[in-house]
C-alpha cells in the first residue's frame, strides 16, 4: 500500500513534483493532496490532486509523508521553520529523486530535497536538506549544496563548489571548481562565477560580477 504525500505550496514547483512522484521518483508514496496559503485555492486541484488546505492544517494529516514546494529557497527555509512549531521534524519529509537522476554510492541527499530529471551526481556530492535541483543540473567530485538552496535547469558546478543556504543559481550559470556561493545570494541566469560570491549578493554576467548588496536579515 502507497504511503500519502502531500506538497506544500502547490505552485509550479509542485506540479513538478507531482509529475515526478507519478514517474517513480518516491517510491512507495502517492500525492495525496496540496496545502497552499492561497485561501482561493482550497478545494481546488491541481494536476488531479486535491487542494486540502493550507500549511496549518497539517496536523490533520498525521500519517503523511510531506515536500516543501516552495519555489524560493528563503520561502522553503520560512515553511520549514513554520511547520517545525506544528511538531513536524525531519522524519516526516520524503526525498525526491527522479528515476532518472542516479545517485552513486558516497553521495547524500538530505530529506526533503527535490532532484528532478537528468541530474547528474559524480562523485561524493552532498546534497543538504530541501534543496531543489531542477532539470539537467550537474553537480561534480565533493560539491556541497546547503539547506534549502534552489538550482535551476542546467546548472552546473565544478568540483569542490559551496553553495550556500537558501542560494539560488539562474538557468544555466556555472560556478568555477572550488568557488563559494554564499547564503542567500543570487546568481544570475546563464553567469559564470569564477570567485567567490559574497552572502546576499546579486551577481550576473560572464565573468559574473556583483549586481547588488541585500541586508542580512534581522
Amino acid at each position: 500500500m502507497s504511503k500519502a504525500l502531500v506538497l506544500v505550496a502547490a505552485g509550479g514547483l509542485a506540479r513538478e513534483v507531482l509529475s515526478a512522484v507519478r514517474a517513480g521518483a518516491a517510491p512507495g508514496h502517492e500525492v495525496a493532496g496540496l496545502l497552499d496559503d492561497d485561501l482561493g485555492k482550497a478545494g481546488t486541484t491541481v494536476d488531479g490532486v486535491p487542494v486540502l488546505g493550507t500549511p496549518d492544517d497539517v496536523a490533520e494529516h498525521p500519517d503523511a509523508d510531506l515536500v516543501i514546494c516552495a519555489g524560493r529557497g528563503a520561502a522553503r527555509r520560512d515553511l520549514a521553520a513554520r511547520l517545525a512549531k506544528l511538531g513536524v521534524g525531519d522524519d516526516r519529509y520524503a526525498t525526491v529523486v527522479h528515476p532518472a537522476t542516479p545517485v552513486p554510492a558516497g553521495c547524500v541527499v538530505g530529506v526533503g530535497s527535490v532532484l528532478l530529471a537528468g541530474v547528474v551526481l559524480t562523485t561524493a556530492v552532498t546534497v543538504g536538506r530541501h534543496v531543489v535541483c531542477m532539470p539537467h543540473v550537474t553537480l561534480t567530485h565533493d560539491d556541497v549544496v546547503e539547506d534549502f538552496a534552489t538550482l535551476a535547469a542546467g546548472v552546473a558546478l565544478g568540483g569542490g563548489v559551496i553553495v550556500g543556504s537558501a542560494a539560488y543559481l539562474g538557468m544555466r550559470s556555472s560556478v568555477r571548481e572550488r568557488c563559494r556561493v554564499g547564503d542567500d545570494a543570487v546568481l544570475g541566469m546563464g553567469a559564470a562565477l569564477v570567485e567567490d560570491q559574497p552572502a546576499r549578493t546579486t551577481w550576473a554576467g560572464v565573468p559574473a560580477r556583483p549586481l547588488t548588496r541585500r541586508e542580512e536579515p534581522k
